[in-house]
């Protein structure tokens, strides 16, 4: 448990968020600095895209905002350890370091602004104590991290940079100061939080794999003793990042005022790019995601019917991925639906369909997938996913192809980001089966249920 918290904590729930502006620091000499984004374990760069659109509608220049991708997003079992296709604590620093550089470099700025969720604040406090960012970074953002550890225990996995009691954590969370605060001093620190909706914030083990067990962990791991510890009623471990509501935590930190609107403003041209990626060898579990291109992939986009999924027409944009994995640039329209379909060997055909995209992005980034053993047997396997957060019963409304909730959405605290359906019915041919609906909260995406007969994979990507 973190110590007594000596700065403001702040409650917010929809009765009390104009308490937000206790966390404001006004009177910046750059009042749009750039600010550099920090995923979490296994995810990228695409998570922000959202985060990024709403800073943008809120006057921040889109040159003025980055968001970086570890090439090896998830965390070694042992920190100390090597372990193929997996990075350490070390890696990430100096990686998050570089970038920082590259920004500052671009810009002229003297200093960034860092914004990180759950193990990206990890690179992120790494890099201000021991990479020489103290004096770079003006304002660091932590959203969700656990900074006391998932657990706390010496015994148990105790390389692991997410154990509250080993090594790593220990360190970072020393006392400094006559305050004996627990964040590097020097930089302005904000941590948004859940109240108790968070999976990997919970006094029980039961969603890292021994319920029953104390993780001697609380709510309140993610606050720290020095910082701003903002508390968003409600919202799930990835909310802590990419929700709206954040966001205005976020700006209020940043600038002191709130956002002109929660709504994302409309681009008139929608210019979309972004990476081809897949996996790479982790030699203790088989395989762990890359953000590392992957060349040789094609992506092919279709326009497709807001209430069938078919396609309308023909490709409107087909590339073959060099060796810096775009698959871009596209112009697209702003109130269309597309199907990005991306062919690598090795691979699956993997049909993602997403909801319209109001403003561009270079980071709209696609991740080919793998058939596994479970899905031969089906038929047409069909997934909603949820990357920017979790699925909560009974909090959210989620429907998959008429299973309100899907198989596999567990009741109480959201910890689930995806739902899988592998249908059994008969498919005829190898081109496009039946329509098939998900639905998150009022976002609706209709995709086609491709057999796996023809080697397909069917995800229906919320953006919300």
């Amino acid at each position: 448990m973190p110590p007594t918290l000596t700065r403001r904590t702040v409650l917010i729930g929809a009765a009390t968020s104009t308490l937000l502006a206790a966390c404001a620091t006004p009177g910046r000499a750059d009042p749009l600095p750039p600010i550099v984004f920090v995923h979490g374990n296994g995810d990228t760069a695409a998570l922000w895209i959202t985060t990024l659109w709403r800073f943008e509608s809120n006057g921040w220049p889109r040159e003025r905002l980055h968001a970086v991708d570890m090439p090896y997003p998830s965390a070694r079992d042992d920190d100390t350890k090597p372990q193929e296709g997996r990075s350490s604590t070390a890696e990430c620093m100096r990686f998050l370091s570089a970038e920082v550089d590259r920004v500052l470099a671009a810009t002229g700025a003297r200093q960034v602004v860092l914004i990180a969720n759950s193990r990206g604040g990890y690179a992120v406090r790494n890099y201000i104590a021991h990479g020489g960012g103290a004096a770079k970074v003006s304002h660091a953002i932590l959203c969700g991290t656990p900074n006391h550890g998932v657990w706390a225990d010496i015994k148990r996995a105790p390389g692991s940079e997410f154990n509250g009691a080993g090594a790593f954590l220990t360190g970072l969370n020393a006392p400094k100061g006559a305050n004996g605060d627990e964040v590097t001093p020097g930089v302005q620190w904000l941590t948004i939080r859940s109240d108790h909706n968070d999976k990997y914030a919970q006094p029980d083990g039961a969603w890292i794999g021994t319920p029953g067990t104390p993780t001697h962990v609380g709510y309140d791991g993610p606050a720290l003793k020095g910082a701003e510890n903002v508390v968003i009623a409600g919202i799930d471990h990835r909310e802590t990042a990419f929700s709206a509501a954040a966001f205005e935590a976020m700006l209020r930190f940043l600038t002191g005022r709130t956002p002109a609107s929660p709504a994302i403003a409309p681009e008139a041209r929608v210019v979309l790019d972004g990476k081809v990626s897949g996996y790479g060898v982790d030699n203790l579990r088989g395989t762990a995601p890359s953000n590392l291109p992957l060349a040789g992939a094609t992506v092919e986009v279709y326009a497709t019917s807001p209430t069938t999924g078919e396609r309308i027409g023909a490709a409107v944009h087909r590339k073959a991925v060099n060796a810096d994995g775009r698959w871009g640039p596209f112009v697209g329209d702003g109130q269309a639906r597309y199907e990005f379909v991306i062919a690598a060997p090795g691979y699956a055909a993997t049909h993602l369909y997403r909801s319209p995209f109001p403003r561009g992005s270079n980071i709209v980034n696609l991740r080919a997938e793998r058939l596994v053993a479970a899905d031969r047997g089906a038929t047409a396997v069909v997934t909603l996913t949820r990357p920017r957060g979790y699925f909560g019963v009974p909090r959210d409304h989620i429907d998959l192809d008429g299973r309100s909730p899907p198989p596999g959405v567990p009741t109480g605290v959201p910890g689930v980001s995806s739902a899988t359906l592998r249908l059994d019915e008969q498919i005829t041919g190898d081109g496009a089966g039946r329509a098939v609906a998900g639905e998150f909260n009022g976002e609706r995406i209709v995709g086609r249920a491709w057999p796996v007969a023809g080697n397909a994979l069917v995800f229906l990507e919320l953006t919300y």
